[in-house]
């Protein structure tokens, strides 16, 4: 478990190497920033999701703490707001964040209500708890660099390992140590190509009463087009699609490939007004001594994260 002390002696080694207290944990000169300010990355939503889903603990969580179904956009903008104020905030809006997200996984706590894979009925489980943390927090950082890759110009293994550098003080943001985190992009990789094939990924009946309400179900003004279900499914290994009862066919695969070519095509073209997000550009507004976003960031960050602009209510 992750306890508060936990999380402040991590905080402590994040404060220590934040590139500056306007700047933020990581900075303009950052791979995060680089990665983290394009929109494109949402594409890889889905496949983040359901790979968290995948795991017992977090479909339990979410079907029981969650309010995902009864407010699915609020949910949205809370968890964008959280990440992206640790990515894009400056240092002490950062650290804030990351302690008030400690303080609701601490009340998220429970015990499964069937067996899944290796865990029995009634196990507990928690949100702070440490492998449930490094599994959400390598699905986000390995999700955005795939996603980034299959659309922009690929990096190369040094950025990759500088990513993954930084990644690891992103866990710190979590309470995550070093010692909780493989030591560099290899070991990482060798860590989810262990996790996908585990039973420790094991779809449980909550995981896919999620993902069908998600995906399939629920508001249909809401529910995603076909090919970004398809890409999402695409991305997933075999054994998980298949756990999650999609039907991925041809038609499925060529809507993928044909969504992918057309962004690929388009999105290099968009003005970085529009291409990049709101947040990020919120933090150049600062790094220019700008008090306030623009107008059009205040536009774009109602759409990222609910609101005009990221704010100090993390430190309340």
């Amino acid at each position: 478990m992750v306890s508060e002390s936990d999380l402040e002696a991590a905080l402590d080694t994040v404060r220590a190497q934040a590139a500056g207290s306007v700047e933020g944990i990581f900075g303009p000169a950052s791979m995060t920033w680089r990665i983290d300010r394009e929109a494109v990355i949402f594409l890889g939503a889905g496949r983040a999701l359901l790979l968290q889903l995948a795991h017992p603990w977090v479909a339990a969580a979410v079907t029981e703490h969650s309010r995902t179904f009864a407010d699915p956009i609020g949910r949205f903008h809370r968890t964008f707001d959280v990440v992206f104020t640790m990515v894009f905030g400056s240092r002490d809006r950062a650290l804030a964040a990351a302690r008030r997200l400690h303080h609701r996984h601490a009340m998220i706590v429970g015990r499964l209500p069937e067996a899944v894979g290796p865990f029995a009925s009634g196990s507990p489980y928690s949100a702070n708890e440490v492998a449930a943390l490094r599994w959400v927090h390598a699905t986000l950082v390995d999700t955005a660099l795939i996603v980034h890759d299959l659309i922009l110009p690929p990096f190369s293994v040094e950025e990759r390992e500088r990513y993954w550098a930084e990644s690891r003080l992103f866990g710190g943001l979590f309470g995550l140590t070093s010692t909780d985190l493989p030591a560099d992009w290899e070991s990482f990789a060798a860590y989810n190509a262990a996790m996908m094939q585990s039973d420790t990924l094991s779809v449980s009946a909550a995981a896919r009463e999620v993902a069908g309400q998600i995906f399939t179900g629920g508001r249909p003004w809401l529910r995603p087009p076909r090919w970004y279900q398809a890409l999402s499914d695409q991305l997933l290994p075999d054994r998980l699609r298949m756990g999650f009862g999609f039907a991925f066919d041809e038609g499925d695969r060529k809507a993928a490939e044909r969504a992918v070519a057309w962004i690929r095509r388009v999105y290099p073209k968009i003005p970085t007004r529009l291409r990049y997000v709101g947040p990020y550009q919120e933090a150049q507004s600062r790094l220019q001594g700008k008090e306030e976003p623009g107008w059009a960031t205040r536009c774009l960050n109602r759409a990222w994260i609910g609101r005009p602009q990221l704010d100090d209510r993390w430190n309340r």
